[in-house]
Order: structure tokens, then sequence, then C-alpha cells
């Protein structure tokens, strides 16, 4: 593209979304007049926002966020550069990178973290391929958060009374909200492969093409922005929460990955003959080793432990298996050149960026180290001990023992996002339940 300006001419663009995301994968930023933008000089936002909880509160005590609270100099990237099809008048939107005044990338920034990540492995002389699935849920409009979420209603006029896995009746009960949803994403360049019915009531999947991580990341990013843009128009909410329902299964973002050689572009995880390289065996016992350290990138909230449970369509723990969906780490049954493995730890609300960037750093480091993995499980994983932390104060305790993976990912971003999710933990127990009205009010 030669030129933001030119682009932004050439759609009669007037007005534009200059888009950063924060800690939480949400977009933060400006709506500025067309006119008004400049790519060079890009926009300013303060430092600060890194440091806000999904509650708004702040972390103000950080050596990692300048106290006088300083502008960022955001730049574009030209390559993120997108229609807004929703809008209600020509605009654009653009993901935007985060310097400090003398041209240095500002750490702390997800986007970054990412980036980062990406950049060791290709020094290495591999380029990292990510196809995500993201899962969903549409939910009738709530505006009183202590009432239980509820099904919505589809074009029958009924809400969906049990769970219907792969149901194309189910999910035609929401065909006008997925037209929107292929249209939008379409406008927008989403390289959406596939959709269906997930097992939950009301419960959606999309599945992206694969692809470079940077890419895929924004493409997730944007995606959760349509699905709730789609679901407005049409009366209901889409919700991107770990665990939603009560009696349902969660929502998980599951993240398929493989490795090539950045010259050949040969798969590197498995030879001529379709069987595993050692590459291959190191990158899933990196995965064994540094996921349960990096839960709290990839079930990032109080929620999200909620959906790791026995039994419920999530992983417990870190063994890996040959088209097994019982472990956290499974190998589908495909040709050499596309042998992968499919990370199925994250959920759902974690931040695409962090969520990628954890799973890769992961990997990375059992390359890097050499390591061994379990032999790969023929059983139900189910069976076998929780291997992975069970609420999130033992998972930011976890992140912080591990020192390999915070210094790979960036050792004032790994503090300062454990003090945000720290203080969004201790936001969370200060609510009294209705369990606990409900069971210890007159029991005890």
């Amino acid at each position: 593209m030669a030129s933001i300006t030119e682009w932004l001419r050439e759609h009669s663009i007037e007005e534009v979304e200059a888009l950063v995301p924060d800690m939480a994968g949400t977009a933060r930023g400006k709506f500025i007049p067309a006119e008004r933008y400049s790519e060079e000089e890009g926009i300013r936002l303060a430092e600060q926002l890194f440091s806000q909880t999904v509650t708004g509160d702040y972390v103000w005590e950080t050596e990692h966020v300048n106290p006088v609270d300083i502008d960022m100099r955001v730049l574009p990237d030209v390559d993120s550069l997108r229609l807004v099809p929703w809008a209600p008048c020509p605009t654009a939107q653009i993901i935007h990178d985060c310097y400090y005044a003398n041209n240095s990338p500002v750490q702390i920034a997800p986007r970054y973290v990412l980036k980062r990540i990406i950049n060791l492995i290709r020094k290495r002389g591999l380029q990292p391929v990510i196809a995500p699935e993201v899962e969903f849920y549409l939910v009738k409009p709530n505006t009183d958060a202590d009432y239980p979420l509820e099904p919505p209603v589809g074009r029958s006029g009924r809400q969906q009374p049990a769970r219907r896995l792969l149901s194309i009746d189910a999910l035609n009960e929401f065909e006008d909200v997925i037209e929107d949803i292929y249209d939008f994403s379409e406008v927008q360049s989403l390289d959406i492969e596939t959709l269906i019915h997930e097992d939950g009531v009301a419960q959606i999947e999309v599945n992206f093409v694969h692809g470079d991580p940077l890419n895929l990341a924004d493409q997730v990013f944007l995606f959760k922005r349509t699905a709730r843009e789609a679901a407005y128009r049409h009366g209901m909410y889409a919700t991107f929460m770990a665990k939603p329902h009560q009696n349902q299964p969660g929502s998980a973002m599951h993240l398929h990955q493989s490795l090539l050689d950045r010259d050949t572009g040969k798969n590197m995880f498995a030879n001529r003959r379709g069987k595993p390289t050692k590459l291959f065996l190191q990158y899933i016992a990196g995965l064994q080793r540094y996921m349960p350290a990096a839960m709290p990138l990839i079930a990032p909230n109080v929620n999200s432990y909620r959906r790791i449970a026995r039994y419920d369509a999530a992983p417990i723990n870190t063994h890996w298996g040959y088209d097994n969906r019982t472990v956290g780490l499974r190998v589908p049954l495909s040709p050499p050149e596309a042998t992968r493995v499919e990370n199925r730890m994250p959920g759902s609300d974690a931040n695409p960026y962090l969520a990628i960037a954890a799973t890769l750093a992961a990997g990375y480091l059992g390359v890097m180290d050499k390591l061994t993995p379990e032999e790969p499980l023929k059983t139900d994983a189910y069976d076998l001990p929780y291997g992975l932390p069970r609420d999130l104060l033992s998972a930011l305790q976890l992140l912080k023992d591990c020192k390999p993976l915070s210094k790979l990912l960036g050792e004032s971003f790994v503090e300062l996002y454990s003090q945000v999710k720290a203080l969004e933990y201790e936001t969370f127990f200060h609510v009294i339940s209705s369990w606990e009205r409900e069971h210890l009010l007159l029991n005890v």
C-alpha cells in the first residue's frame, strides 16, 4: 500500500478509528476526522492505559509505568488498515503500535510482546504459523449483573432448550446474525475458514485460516468487535467470557501452531515420511513445561478457571496425544506438510496477542533447551490429576516463579501484567456471591 492517506482518500473515508489493544485485548484509542489523521505523526495516548484493570481501577505504584503519566507516540501499522463495515459513515480502523519519545518500543504493550517472540523465532531461521479457533456464546441482553445469562430467542421464536453440537438447524436459528458476521468479516478481510455450532446452547465456533501469528492476532482482535456489533444489531450479546453459563461448556481459543523453515517453507514438525522431528518433540516438551506458568496469559480472568474442569470439554493438564481431545496438547491427524500441535488450554477471553505469544514462547523454550516430552497419551486425560492451576492467584505465582518465561516475554511486561491481574482478583474477592448468601447465611 503506497500511503494510508491515499487509501483514505480513495475510499472517501470521513473518520478514522486509531486502535491499540490493551492488556485485556480490547480496543483503546481515538476517533479522528480523516482529514486530520497523519500516518507520520500518528496519535498520542497515555501510557497509563496499560495499567488499568477490567474494572477501571489502576495500578499506580509501579516502576514500569511513568508516574507522571506520560504520552506514548502511537503509530499505525499499514497492514492492519481496514474499513469499519458497521459504521454509519465511511470509517477506517487502523491498529497502532506504541513508542516512547526516543522511538524505542513500549515493551509493556501486548502487541509488542507478540512481535518480540515472533522475531526471536525468526532469528533462528524459523517461521511460526498459527490457526486460531475461537468460541463464543450468543446470549439474551442482560442489563442486571445479578441475574444469570439466558440463551437468546432464535428465528423460531424460542430459546434453544438443550445442547446441539454441530447442529445445522440450531445454527440456522441465528442465520441473520451469522450473515452479518460473514459480511462484516469479508469487508475486513478476516479469513474465516469455517463456522459451526459448538456444544453449548447458542455457542458458536469460528476457525481462521492459518498464517502469520501477528496477522492472526489482529484478526481475532477485530473479530471480537465484529461479533459483538453483529449481535447488537439483532438484539443479542456476543460474549467471549470463558464460562458464561453455569451448566454449559466454556469457550476456548484453541491455537494450532507449527514452525516452518523460513527459506524453504518446509514444515519442520515432520519428516518426509510424516514422522515427528526432534524439533517437534522439543516444542511439545516446552509447551508441557511452561504452559502452567503461562496460564495468566491464556486464562487471564477469575472466571477463566471455571472453564478448567474435569469432563467439561476443556483440558485439565498438559498431556499430549494424537487425535485425543481430552489432552491439553492435541496433534491432529494430518499429512506431513500440515503437521501441527493444537494448544487447547487458552480460553476465548484471552488477549489473542498474549495467548499466541505465550504458546510460541513456551514452544520456543522447549526447542532452545532441547527438552524431551512425555510419551503421547492414548487414554483419557480427564482420569489423571490436574496439572494446571485452578485459580488466578495460583497461576500468577507460577508465572512470577518462572524466570525463563518472564525473561522471554519481557520482565517489565510480566511484572505490570501480574500487578494488573492481582488487583482484579482483589476487587473480585470483595464481592459476596449469591452462593454464599444461599448456603452460609443461616447454616453456619
